[in-house]
């Protein structure tokens, strides 16, 4: 074994050998994979292995298409063949229409990756899949290219080709311990010997959190038992003349597949049960847990429903084995949060299927410090602080019972709820609101109208939309208050944060104490990698003079690793979060002055405190920061308190504006309000996949600084020209939004793909954000697939409300 590397992989099922190899595809060969056991010893041996190209997202479906495509390529080699059933097809059945409309525009989604689905009835599912009864069946979403790969035969296939590249596989070698230096390299320490290593990556599978404890941290990562088994032959698979496909049945909670023969089945039950969570015998591999047939009966006798023929054959084997879960059911691949030089490719739930895609995104970050698609839907720092085990694995058994069961629009499942709360959760709750999560914090969706008012879920406008109508209506003309829970902040201090933030942001930022700007960061690609408020706040009682940087709620851990990552040791910027420590009330609509000035002492004229200020004041008996800024379009200010004195200031503010109307509205409200103002959400239209001319931020560039992250790689794009534009779009239909992800076409060609859309109750405009063909960035004529169909779209200028920001300004 050598004794120093560019790169240790720690764990040797799909996850480590795909990272293996691919890092060795990028160029980097002095890399080693070191594994406990055997090769598969873990999850991947006993895996169903199923491969699909279905995602809810543009990169999920991108990542499985590269599986896919890897794994034809394997099974085609003549010298190492790996056993790979593809083509088989697949249907994910649907008993209702909000499951069929998800099924259209997933299938639009994906058809914009080069994916091509089909969205089938009821009778053409039983006509491809024999076995299946149509009782209680709408219908389904069929993938052709769905099949099964042979996991110990692909594992060992990776490895090989890595090895011949030069990387270093060892077996039988478990890892007793990790320490990092003070240059941020590692040594990795083994029961044959230590090896030294810039780069380490935890591909422990379900041991996972082993691996993390020896660099003292602890993933949000949990394991689930779950059972299949394999039948007797069924003669009718044999009558049929053709493998049957895959089927993955969200109304009884069940997969099946053949396997030879007969079938497998495996099963989602409701009395599910979590594995491991008090610890692993070490003694565990190529193991199995007890089978418990009992356990599945509810789901059994769902799938004797839909498959008869399943009565009337025997069990040949049972396979009950742990399989690994994160808060939302995505696994974790990039950065381990607040670690240098440390990565992870865990929580691999559907491990098989995608996880070629998986190595391929994280050899891509760890050699060119980017992927080639914005990879936030798997990035481990999307989960911050609140994500512990324990409630990772509540939210794994929420997961697991709703395995086949999407996540519609605007849905918040209960699992693990409230988590991070401020001390006003419960007065909104009592005061009708309907709660939200962003992060873990509970947040305003909206303001229910009577006590027994319930939403209807699904991709089309239902109840909430005239709720939110009318909360956008008193902003526009009167005021309304919300919270901003868990807005990401960070305070700066010492004598280089201006030319700090000068170097990471690609505009001007803002230097006058007293004053605001919004600013925009690159990454060493001329990509953008996040969009921050930066606040200068004066010197006073409470502190030295400081900048605050605000972000998503969601960016917390992201910007703290990038901005840290970024400091020099030469520089004298010290960085502190408020994140948790500290709240957002908002005021907005035009008399949201009037209420501030009735709430806190000083002169608020337009004259005195303008657009674009801060200044420290009190509201009521509470300290507060107040800054003069919108995201709804009209005059607005954000008011962070701390979250001791946040009842304090939310009562002030609630008797100051009874005189006034003031009412509560929702994050649904500051959406529609967004749209229509051309204001963009971070991980909806801000992607590291575009560069900041290519979403249309050129106001907010300053090429002829003299220096800025990713300042070179930007001129080189300019001068190659763009590859998408941003455009704001009009949708010709009142029935539902263009969601995230939904194709645009001209003359049915599909030439860009939504990133976000809400309705403008403020213009009456179904407005939706796109990236678009530059050639299409004009056009005419053009389409937006809306729940899968085709629909009349016209571009116009951003920011159809208010285009001269005078409201904002007043």
């Amino acid at each position: 074994m050598r004794d120093q590397v560019r790169v240790v992989v720690i764990g040797g099922g799909i996850a480590g050998c795909s990272a293996l190899y691919h890092l060795t595809q990028e160029g980097w060969t002095d890399v080693m994979l070191i594994e406990r056991d055997e090769l598969t010893s873990g999850t991947t041996w006993h895996s169903a292995a199923q491969v699909t190209n279905f995602g809810m997202t543009q990169t999920m479906v991108g990542l499985k298409t590269h599986s896919i495509n890897l794994y034809k390529e394997l099974r085609d080699d003549l010298d190492y063949p790996v056993g790979y059933n593809y083509g088989d097809g697949g249907i994910r059945l649907a008993n209702t229409e909000a499951q069929m409309d998800g099924y259209r525009h997933f299938a639009s989604m994906a058809a914009g990756m080069g994916v091509d689905f089909e969205v089938i009835g009821a009778e053409e599912c039983a006509r491809r899949h024999p076995l299946i009864s149509t009782d209680n069946l709408l219908g389904g979403l069929w993938d052709p290219t769905d099949g099964d790969v042979d996991p110990a035969q692909l594992c060992q296939a990776l490895a090989r080709r890595a090895r011949l590249a030069g990387a270093e596989v060892n077996r039988h070698t478990p890892v007793t311990g990790l320490t990092q230096h003070a240059d941020s390299t590692w040594t990795v320490h083994t029961e044959k010997g230590d090896v030294k290593c810039e780069i380490v990556v935890n591909a422990g599978g379900y041991r996972c959190n082993e691996i993390g404890a020896m660099m003292g941290v602890q993933h949000p990562v949990a394991s689930m038992e779950h059972q299949y088994f394999l039948t007797e032959d069924i003669p009718s698979i044999a009558e049929a003349g053709h493998r049957m496909p895959l089927l993955r049945c969200p109304i009884s909670d069940y997969y099946c597949r053949q396997e030879k023969g007969g079938l497998l089945l495996g099963f989602y039950e409701q009395d599910c049960r979590t594995w491991g969570m008090d610890g692993i015998d070490p003694k565990f591999t190529n193991a199995l847990c007890p089978d418990d047939l009992d356990r599945i009966t509810d789901v059994l006798e769902g799938a004797f429903e839909r498959m008869p023929a399943l009565m009337e054959t025997g069990i040949r084997h049972v396979v009950n084995g742990p399989i690994t879960y994160t808060i939302d059911g995505a696994p974790l691949v990039g950065p381990i949060p607040g670690k240098r030089n440390a990565y992870c490719i865990i929580g691999l739930r559907a491990g098989l299927g995608e996880g070629g895609g998986h190595g391929w995104m994280l050899a891509q970050q760890i050699v060119h410090g980017e992927a080639q698609y914005d990879t936030w839907v798997i990035d481990p720092r999307r989960f911050t602080g609140h994500a512990t085990v324990e409630l990772t694995a509540l939210k794994a058994i929420e997961d697991y019972q709703n395995e086949f069961r999407f996540h519609f629009p605007h849905e918040h499942r209960p699992a693990a709820r409230p988590m991070k709360t401020t001390p006003l959760t419960q007065v909104f709750v009592a005061e009708g609101a309907e709660m939200g999560i962003v992060n873990g914090w509970e947040r305003i969706d909206y303001i229910k109208p009577s006590p027994d008012f319930e939403e209807t879920l699904g991709f089309r406008f239902n109840e909430v939309h005239d709720v939110v109508a009318a909360e956008v209506q008193n902003v526009m003309t009167g005021v309304g208050m919300t919270e901003v829970s868990g807005f990401n902040r960070f305070e700066l201090t010492g004598g280089d944060v201006h030319s700090f933030l000068d170097r990471m942001m690609c505009g001007t930022v803002t230097k006058r104490w007293g004053r605001v700007g919004l600013g925009y960061l690159l990454n060493e690609h001329g990509m953008l990698k996040g969009e921050a408020t930066i606040a200068n706040i004066p010197a006073s009682d409470r502190g030295p003079n400081r900048v605050w940087y605000g972000s998503a709620a969601a960016s917390e851990f992201h910007d703290m690793d990038w901005l840290q990552t970024h400091l020099r040791a030469d520089e004298d910027v010290q960085i502190k979060s408020l994140t948790n420590a500290q709240t957002i009330l908002v005021l907005a609509g035009p008399k949201s002055r009037d209420v501030l000035a009735a709430a806190a002492r000083g002169d608020w004229s337009r004259e005195a405190f303008s657009w674009l200020s801060v200044r420290e004041t009190h509201i009521g008996i509470a300290p507060a920061t107040v800054l003069g800024i919108s995201f709804s379009g009209e005059l607005a200010y954000e008011i962070h308190v701390p979250n001791e004195n946040l009842h304090a200031a939310y009562a002030a503010l609630r008797k100051a504006g009874q005189a006034h109307g003031l009412q509560l509205f929702g994050a649904r409200a500051v959406d529609s309000m967004r749209v229509e103002k051309g204001f963009l959400h971070w991980k909806a239209d801000i992607l590291t996949e575009f560069d900041p001319f290519e979403t249309s931020l050129n106001r907010f560039i300053k090429m002829e600084k003299d220096d800025f992250v990713g300042k070179e790689a930007l001129q080189k794009r300019v001068e190659a020209g763009p590859q998408r534009l941003l455009v704001t779009m009009t949708v010709d239909t009142t029935d539902a939004p263009a969601h995230g992800g939904a194709s645009v076409r001209s003359n049915g060609q599909i030439v860009g793909t939504v990133t976000s859309g809400d309705w403008g109750h403020r213009t009456g405009l179904n407005i939706a954000y796109a990236f678009v063909d530059p050639a299409y960035a004009t056009a005419t004529g053009l389409t937006i697939d809306v729940i899968g169909a085709p629909v009349a779209a016209e571009i116009i200028e951003s920011g159809p409300y208010d285009p001269d920001y005078s409201r904002m300004r007043a």
